[in-house]
């Protein structure tokens, strides 16, 4: 107990890793330092490297992604999912306040962009696994079916079931570090934990959330941007971005310093009680009846599509549907699983494992598909009856334009337009926030990292992305797809939790006296 004082106490004094810290940082000045010498160089190297990861890993993610979560739901109603997380009796977070986090981490990262468009892309551009008509009554119910896979239970068992039990066993019980690194600590044993090869390993993981939250980032300065000049008349362009980019910068910055309990926990409450009121106006004031019976319809169609959806390959359907719909979705998530699985650990501490995997993997995926529904099927309904028109504007895959489209058709009109402007922003904030925590967890090695690494990683994917705006929307482009090559070697850091999450899991159990 006390070497591990000590390496805590070494850990935060020196601020981080020096090859965490210098291969991370590494990245980000050669990204950007590449971008300036030959802007084009580096987005088609990205281009190609993301065709060929689409092309030849596509189903490996898909199977890892399937196995992820029928092995986390078996273990969730084994004998051993009753054990506790971090052998407490009580939990530190309140039930409200602790879904409220973890609905808030994925859903923010793209569940605002996509929700409103997504649904009306399949509508107006039929999913490969369907043969119903385009633009048609018969297109609803796939069209949300398709975004229900993407975003669904598969999306969320990666980001904190299986691997959150691992992290929650090796940190809270064996006393290592909350770092990726302890994941392969079953198959490695101390030869990651204290060499190199760790470091490289925890280095790739916090790269690849930085690619898939600095895009957000960047995205959301240029949606809230178009969105105030479509509303108010403000100017569009770099400036305007740039003022974006700085308050919301100021706010998850704030957040993740003021840490979990304070700052992040008063975030994702607001933000979910902002998404609840809004969810309720489309609900009762929009077309109800359209809603309730295409969710009806649209769940029972994604369960009963559900392998044909999640197993489809590029031989059943087009190269470039596969590249930018469920191997990018499914590889931005597996980004993002060591990082978030950390989050979902450091705030389960007193929740029993199957708590842990039912809101992770069933109770959040439920609550997107509901979002999904209002918004991107209150958005199929205003297509529909031609009250808007997104054929063009989606068929250039510009969602920030979907968004405000289906807002400004919405109950409420301009008014619902900027809540939406605003939940989405606070959503955006709350994904900043929790990844700042995580990495600055990662880079230090310790629970409660110093405020300063917290606000340097804040500050440094701000930074980032104000850089790749000012070049252009298209690097922000670039840096999305640079997670789906990054994926190839997190998802083999995530690989053994498909055997070490149970096994994990029993000796948990087993030392709390829950199974013999």
């Amino acid at each position: 107990m006390e070497n591990d004082q000590t390496h805590h106490a070494n850990a935060d004094r020196r601020l981080g890793d020096p090859i965490v810290l210098g291969l991370s940082i590494g990245f980000i000045i050669v990204f950007i330092g590449l971008s300036v010498y030959d802007i084009d160089m580096v987005a088609d190297g990205i281009a190609s490297g993301f065709a060929w990861t689409a092309k030849h890993m596509g189903s490996y993610f898909q199977l890892f992604l399937l196995l992820t979560f029928f092995i986390a739901i078996a273990l969730a109603i084994s004998p051993a999912g009753s054990a506790r997380v971090g052998n407490r009796r009580d939990p530190e977070l309140s039930t409200f306040k602790w879904l409220s986090i973890i609905m808030c981490t994925l859903l923010a990262g793209g569940g605002v962009f996509f929700a409103a468009g997504e649904p009306v892309y399949h509508f107006v551009v039929t999913p490969p696994a369907f043969d119903t008509e385009a633009g048609t009554v018969d297109a609803i119910a796939p069209a949300l079916a398709q975004s229900f896979m993407h975003w669904g239970f598969l999306a969320w068992a990666v980001l904190g079931s299986l691997t959150a039990v691992v992290l929650a066993h090796s940190h809270y019980d064996k006393g290592q570090p909350l770092q990726p690194r302890s994941l392969l600590y079953p198959v490695f044993g101390e030869a990651v934990m204290k060499g190199a090869f760790g470091s490289v390993v925890d280095s790739l993981c916090i790269i690849a959330v930085v690619a898939g939250t600095v895009g957000p980032i960047g995205f959301l300065a240029t949606q809230v941007s178009f969105g105030l000049h479509e509303l108010f008349s403000f100017p569009e362009g770099f400036t305007g971005q740039l003022m974006i980019l700085v308050g919301l910068g100021a706010i998850y910055v704030t957040s993740a310093v003021t840490g979990i309990e304070r700052g992040i926990q008063f975030l994702s409450r607001y933000n979910v009680f902002l998404a609840l009121a809004i969810a309720a106006v489309i609900f009762i004031f929009g077309p109800t009846l359209f809603l309730t019976n295409a969710y009806t319809q649209s769940f029972g169609e994604y369960l009963s599509s559900f392998f044909s959806m999640s197993t489809m390959t590029s031989t059943d359907a087009p190269d470039w549907w596969m590249q930018w719909w469920t191997v990018f979705f499914f590889s931005w998530f597996i980004g993002y699983g060591p990082l978030m699985a950390i989050f979902v650990a450091r705030i389960s501490r007193g929740r029993t494992i199957r708590e842990m995997i039912l809101a992770v993997a069933v109770l959040a995926p439920i609550a997107t598909t509901i979002w999904f529904t209002l918004l991107g099927g209150s958005g199929i309904y205003y297509q529909l009856t031609d009250v808007i028109d997104l054929t063009e504007a989606l068929n250039n895959f510009q969602f920030d334009v979907a968004t405000l489209t289906v807002a400004q058709a919405l109950p409420g009109g301009w008014m619902m337009a900027v809540a939406i402007l605003i939940l989405t922003t606070i959503f955006v904030a709350t994904t900043g926030d929790s990844m700042s925590y995580a990495i600055s967890v990662v880079c230090t090695g310790h629970d409660e990292p110093n405020m300063f690494v917290r606000a340097f990683w804040g500050i440094t994917m701000a930074i980032m992305a104000g850089i790749l705006l000012y070049m252009g929307a298209g690097q922000i482009s670039a840096l999305q797809q640079f997670i789906v090559i990054t994926a190839i070697p997190v998802s083999l850091v995530l690989l053994p939790t498909l055997w070490t999450g149970p096994t994990s899991a029993y000796a948990m159990a087993r030392e709390q006296g829950v199974v013999s």
